[in-house]
């Protein structure tokens, strides 16, 4: 491709709103442009590395057996009523009322609309096992897009969806996929990590998650080096106590409890301020709504609660933070002074109290604490558990090492979800002896866009983007020093020609502009190599090689330029 018969519009400075190494690039590279928040177009070179991308994910998929297919992004709210994820998803789900006054959701996932196609076609054990893959544009309400194509309001997503008889077959399949998802990330050139993750709104028993560490990711990696241990925050375990007994050992007398007035002090720092303790010997008591009734989560000031933990731990399908009208009635104080003394509900604590003694709480009135409280004696959690995010500072549960905090940028999540959907939307099969009985499903999600992002975020400089071979828009930048020497021109013509039918992806700067503004462009959309033509080196009948990722260059002869090519991008790697 000559630059001047395609659209490259390269800017020399960031665009304001960009943060992110990866939002920056691709704007001034000329790959996307934004429409409004959250959605961006995709330029001729973005669409490039897109599709190369899907091209990776598909080889992987049809590898291990995948079937590719393409669903609709309208589906009917019926479907995700069914799920139970209609309410569940609240107002990330996006949606939209027809000319006939029906509601459509535009589908930000497809686990309802693959399980109501294969309820309707598999209902045979010999049918199964059979793994479905798209790749789908998706569409999410995201309350604040940012950072480019890495959190936007629309995205190109590849889901899969395993169906088998047993858990046999799912571990089998989790495993292909998980297996497959190392190659693509490996080929894209990601510096990645497999943790375990939660299951969340889809579901399951199991799921883990792929994560590339960014300065700017929002998601967070807890990993220890002494065990190897990794999970995301949300899934991270918090170290266990030791030897619980409802009695523990004692290492200071117990206080006598005491009311204290604390006017206008209804936060945990705010406490610790006026009555000059730390955090870390108060107590926060948060009351949430759940489909069973309200219930009073405990634990220490300085630690924040994990509400999925939570929901686990008490074994409810709905939870949220109570409204501060449901606290007050529910606690009989004032909100912001809750606490689980003399307090009529069920009290889930954390495992980190069990081991403090005579520690501030709110004492469910107006303006007031309680000082000298001690557990067991002053109340008794019905359940003990790990119900809170890791904090730095704390130890692997695994081996007590010191765990390390990374920010990450989630590229792919795969999912056991088991028969959560086939149950209650009843895609179920007959087995061998004719019993019925429900499919058993897996999910497995990649971000399509964030693959791209993610290796600019991995690899990049002061100049610009520094491709991977593999998702570069091309692989190759020919270069013509001066557009207005015949003998330029006519060489570039000549090795353009002899690339092409080599089937080097090539793009040639055929532009009339001068040697800078076209080294500072190829620096920005840092393709593998550049095959620089000038009159200097042309006089000696070589052209200059340049790699990306590499400071130098070399001269080659002209009429082996096709050959260094090949063998330099086979060598190339960043």
């Amino acid at each position: 491709m000559r630059w001047t018969q395609t659209l490259i519009p390269t800017l020399r400075e960031d665009p304001s709103e960009a943060e992110m190494p990866s939002h920056k690039l691709m704007v001034r590279a000329g790959m996307i442009r934004k429409l409004s928040a959250g959605i961006y177009s995709y330029l001729p070179l973005g669409q490039r590395s897109l599709l190369k991308t899907m091209k990776i994910v598909r080889e992987e998929m049809n590898g291990i057996g995948a079937i590719e297919v393409f669903l609709p992004i309208l589906h009917p709210p019926e479907l995700w009523q069914e799920s139970g994820r209609y309410d569940a998803w609240g107002a990330d789900l996006p949606k939209f009322r027809d000319r006939h006054g029906r509601i459509n959701v535009l589908g930000p996932t497809h686990e309802e609309i693959i399980t109501h196609l294969v309820r309707n076609e598999i209902n045979s054990y010999r049918q199964l096992p059979v793994t479905l893959y798209q790749i789908q544009t998706k569409i999410r309400d995201e309350p604040r897009p940012r950072a480019g194509v890495i959190r936007s309001r629309e995205f190109i997503m590849k889901d899969a969806y395993s169906f088998d008889v047993d858990d046999g077959g799912l571990d089998r399949n989790y495993d292909a996929q998980y297996k497959a998802y190392c190659r693509i990330f490996e080929r894209a050139n990601l510096n990645y990590s497999a943790v375990e993750a939660d299951t969340g709104l889809m579901g399951g028993r199991a799921s883990h998650e792929f994560m590339v560490p960014s300065p700017f990711g929002e998601d967070e990696m807890v990993h220890c080096r002494q065990c190897r241990y990794s999970a995301n925050a949300q899934k991270a375990e918090c170290v266990p106590a030791k030897g619980r007994t409802d009695q523990p050992k004692r290492e200071k007398e117990m206080e006598p409890l005491r009311e204290v007035r604390t006017p206008g002090a209804s936060t945990v720092d705010a406490v610790a301020a006026f009555l000059k303790v730390s955090p870390e010997q108060i107590i926060k008591t948060l009351i949430f709504k759940t489909d069973k009734g309200f219930v009073a989560a405990v634990l220490r000031g300085d630690h924040e609660v994990n509400p999925s933990k939570l929901q686990k731990a008490l074994g409810v399908s709905q939870l949220e933070l109570a409204a501060s009208a449901d606290v007050e009635k529910v606690t009989g104080g004032a909100f912001g002074f809750s606490g689980p003394v003399r307090l009529d509900l069920q009290i889930v604590a954390d495992l980190g109290i069990e081991s403090m003694q005579n520690f501030v709480t709110g004492a469910n009135k107006d303006q007031t604490h309680l000082t000298g409280v001690n557990l067991y004696r002053d109340f008794k959690p019905e359940i003990f558990g790990d119900i809170r995010i890791p904090k730095k500072g704390d130890l692997c549960a695994h081996c007590l090492g010191p765990l390390e905090f990374v920010p990450c940028i989630e590229v792919g999540h795969i999912f056991k979800l088991g028969t959560r959907y086939s149950e209650k939307m009843k895609a179920l099969y007959l087995d061998e002896k004719g019993g019925s009985k429900p499919i058993v499903m897996g999910c497995y999600g990649i971000g399509v866009n964030r693959i791209i992002a993610c290796a600019i975020e991995c690899h990049h400089d002061d100049k610009g983007i520094v491709w991977p071979r593999e998702i570069a828009p091309y692989e190759v930048e020919l270069v013509s020093v001066n557009q207005k020497d015949e003998q330029i021109i006519a060489r570039s013509k000549q090795i353009y020609d002899g690339l092409v039918a080599a089937g080097v992806d090539v793009l040639w700067d055929d532009r009339d502009a001068t040697a800078g503004v076209k080294f500072a462009d190829a620096d920005l959309l840092g393709f593998p190599l550049r095959v620089i033509v000038g009159s200097r080196t042309l006089k000696s009948g070589t052209v200059d090689l340049k790699a990306r990722n590499k400071a130098d260059q070399t001269s080659v002869n002209v009429d082996g330029v096709t050959d260094a090519v090949q063998q330099a991008l086979a060598a190339y790697r960043v």
